[in-house]
């Protein structure tokens, strides 16, 4: 399950990064950053769950408990990466990198990630009983 679940996370990478593009190209200049984070954020949060669903019978999780477990890798990976990629290729301060953790100033980041740790489970439940 390992390395099913890494090369699985792998496969997200593309597909936010063009979550992002979309984001600064097309919609976020014309609601405004802020708009535009909540926009990315639950646009990510779906795209996240048509991925997982589509990839999960590769996932081979035998148990909640595997949801849980990718799931949780799968935030170490995306916050590892988002403040690897920031800080060292974007060359972005620390404070700008931990903006997107202020839900109570609207930044909604934290929830992706909260729902990067449930959807693996949600699906197991789903599909399990389906």
């Amino acid at each position: 399950m390992r390395l099913s679940a890494l090369v699985a996370w792998a496969g997200l990478i593309p597909i936010m990064i063009a979550n992002g593009v979309a984001r600064e190209s097309l919609y976020g200049p014309k609601v405004g950053d802020l708009p535009g984070h909540q926009i990315s954020t639950a646009i990510g949060v779906l795209l996240l769950f048509g991925y997982v669903w589509l990839v999960f019978p590769w996932l081979r999780l035998t148990s909640p408990a595997d949801g849980w477990r990718v799931g949780g890798l799968w935030v170490l990976l995306t916050v590892c990466f988002e403040f690897g990629f920031g800080r060292l290729v974007a060359g972005h301060s620390w404070s700008r990198l931990l903006q997107d953790y202020n839900l109570l100033a609207g930044r909604v980041w934290i929830l992706f990630l909260a729902a990067t740790a449930l959807i693996p489970w949600l699906i197991f439940r789903v599909r399990a009983t389906t």
